[in-house]
């Protein structure tokens, strides 16, 4: 990434545990591991707002040549003045013209009458056994 050989990131190790010293060694790392962790963010976002100002640009470039070409198509298949229809007039609710035209043929099968339906018929029920009156003694 900065051009930085083994053998230069050894000595620069080695230069870090003699000056800081094996104890305070971890801190040190934790901190520059840090300040290297802002340093990737910021730097991935001032990226990505570059990228997202390109984009930008590039989509206001395909929208006027969007804009050119729509254009040249509109003109190249527009009607000539005499051929437009004349919308001048009142807009109809329905169109005043029929659809259908002829009427549609009508059925020609006969149809056989209904057949009188008959009343259902009822079944008869059937009588229930009467239970004795409970008179309180013992039969």
């Amino acid at each position: 990434m900065f051009g930085i050989d083994s053998s230069e990131l050894m000595l620069i190790a080695l230069v870090a545990l003699l000056v800081i010293g094996p104890k305070d060694l971890p801190k040190a790392m934790r901190w520059v591991g840090q300040w290297v962790g802002k340093a990737r963010a910021m730097s991935r976002h001032m990226r990505s707002g570059f990228d997202a100002m390109m984009r930008e640009a590039e989509m206001e470039e395909m929208q006027k040549l969007w804009a050119q070409q729509n254009e040249a198509i509109m003109k190249a298949t527009s009607l000539p003045e005499n051929m437009l229809p004349d919308l001048s007039g009142p807009v109809l609710a329905e169109p005043s013209y029929d659809p259908w035209p002829v009427a549609p043929p009508e059925a020609t099968v006969e149809t056989p009458p209904a057949a009188e339906a008959a009343p259902p018929v009822k079944k008869p029920r059937k009588p229930r056994a009467k239970k004795p009156a409970a008179t309180g003694e013992a039969a």
